[in-house]
């Protein structure tokens, strides 16, 4: 069959979904997305609420440098990026000690002369890993045309292709262990910090060849999004309809039907049922379960599979908070405890020259902390009151660390919104509302975007390479890869 022949239907209108709907869309394949809310972008929407327009999840923009996913992406689409890059990726915070990320590692090595080395070694893995990432990669293999083509990647690349071996197999500890930097108790807490919100997981566990583009980030540079992070999604949903295609918003979908192991097509919330040749399902793999009533009846069951959901505080503030923070976008961590948890922070402000991000005088801003979505659900199946005073428990337990390092908010913070686990998975269909894709712990064992029906695949921050939006960007490449493969072999 050929592509243009091609009957998809994307589930889901988040930045992997339509990242893959756009390409598909652009080679002729015929798209339709559906999407359950009323806006593109998923985690990494931006939403309106009580005047203020908040990122509702990601809020920081990577990927946009010359050469990176975003900017390939963009110019393979046709589409000119609203950007503008941040001369400060994010300043760190924890306790007395303030580091500024920008472009260069000035501020790290100023506060860690030791580390020289470690950053240096981290650069060159990072130009590496960018470089055989830059038009999609291979992994995990599926069969003898990706082994040939992560062995060409690697031959093309050498020598820095065999820096990487080394590491391939290597915690970020057992790195930093080498440096001897394993037993400076601050710079393993930034270390951490930095991996947590990237990579999710810690240097004990983050293997680290993930760590090493993970930590690239703020080097590669970080942009804001006019009109918010959600304008990416919106300008992808405008490419595919240019392409011919379709975005169709208010379509939950509540069943897939299969027979054997292919997908026929899907069903809609509405009573629509709509046949397709392929479908990508812009879901984590343990949403499926869900698919054959999206909302059971009934309390849903204890979560049980490994991963972080996020607490979140959407702050409707004063612009002169900001001003005093010298910085719009806040790393906070705790000076003690497992990170998480009100532990640590991320937060994100609309930048000041965005106004139609918050009234006159005023910022949008975005607070962010890690949370297991267990103790959520089981405070939820308790009832509203116990549900209600763990949202207060945590709403005062974020907002008192910000207090810490920024005590002008607490006359300057006019309103305060709170999302939970359980807010994550009604928003988004992510079953017990997991977030942020897998904790990167290793390179083999990881999903791709191939599943038991033929015509079925994933994309998004549940596949390879991961969370982000460089990350989710890369995996839809794959996606779009492997299903123009299978289209090129079987007719459905």
């Amino acid at each position: 069959m050929e592509l243009r022949d091609l009957h998809c239907i994307v589930i889901g209108a988040g930045i992997g979904g339509l990242a893959a709907g756009a390409l598909l869309a652009r080679r002729g394949v015929q798209v339709v997305v559906l999407e359950a809310q009323r806006y593109p972008g998923g985690c990494a929407a931006t939403f309106a609420f009580g005047g203020y327009r908040f990122d509702a999840g990601a809020t920081v923009g990577c990927g946009f440098h010359s050469g990176g996913p975003l900017d390939r992406l963009g110019r393979e689409l046709g589409i000119a990026w609203p950007v503008r890059r941040e001369p400060l990726a994010w300043q760190y915070r924890h306790g007395d000690l303030r580091l500024d990320l920008f472009s260069s590692r000035d501020s790290i090595l100023a506060r860690f002369p030791r580390s020289k080395f470690f950053w240096d070694e981290q650069a060159r893995l990072a130009r590496a890993l960018w470089h055989l990432s830059a038009d999609g990669l291979p992994w995990p293999v599926s069969g003898g045309r990706d082994l040939f083509g992560i062995a060409g990647k690697g031959l093309v690349s050498l020598p820095d292709s065999l820096r990487l071996l080394p590491f391939a197999r290597q915690t970020a500890w057992e790195w930093l262990r080498r440096h001897e930097l394993h037993d400076e108790p601050d710079f393993v807490r930034f270390i951490d910090a930095q991996l947590l919100i990237s990579a999710q997981t810690t240097s004990r566990h983050a293997n680290a060849l993930s760590a090493a583009i993970a930590l690239d980030l703020p080097v590669a540079g970080t942009w804001s999004v006019e009109g918010g992070i959600g304008t990416v999604a919106r300008r992808l949903a405008d490419s595919i309809e240019r392409d011919g295609g379709a975005v169709l918003y208010g379509k939950r979908v509540t069943r897939l039907d299969t027979i054997n192991r292919e997908a026929l097509g899907v069903e809609t919330a509405d009573g629509d049922a709509l046949a397709a040749d392929a479908i990508v399902a812009n879901l984590t793999p343990d949403s499926f379960d869900l698919l054959e009533d999206f909302h059971p009846a009934g309390e849903p069951e204890a979560p049980t599979t490994c991963g972080w959901s996020a607490f979140m505080l959407y702050l409707g503030v004063d612009a002169s908070l900001f001003e005093h923070a010298g910085a719009d976008h806040l790393q906070i961590v705790a000076s003690g405890g497992e990170l998480g948890e009100c532990r640590s922070l991320f937060v994100s402000a609309s930048p000041a020259s965005d106004a139609g991000r918050a009234p006159e005088g005023q910022r949008a801003v975005t607070v962010s902390t890690h949370t297991s979505p267990e103790r959520w659900f089981e405070a939820r199946r308790q009832g509203r009151e116990a549900y209600e005073a763990l949202k207060r428990e945590y709403t005062d337990r974020a907002l008192g660390l910000l207090r810490e390092q920024l005590p002008e908010s607490d006359g300057a913070i006019r309103s305060v919104t709170a999302a939970t686990p359980c807010s994550w998975e009604r928003w988004t269909g992510r079953r017990h509302g997991l977030v942020g894709g897998y904790p990167q712990t290793s390179l083999f064992g990881v999903r791709g975007p191939e599943t038991k029906y033929k015509n079925l695949f994933l994309a998004g921050d549940s596949i390879f390479p991961g969370q982000s939006l460089p990350g989710v960007v890369t995996g839809a490449r794959r996606t779009v890869e492997l299903l123009s493969q299978r289209a090129s072999k079987l007719r459905w």
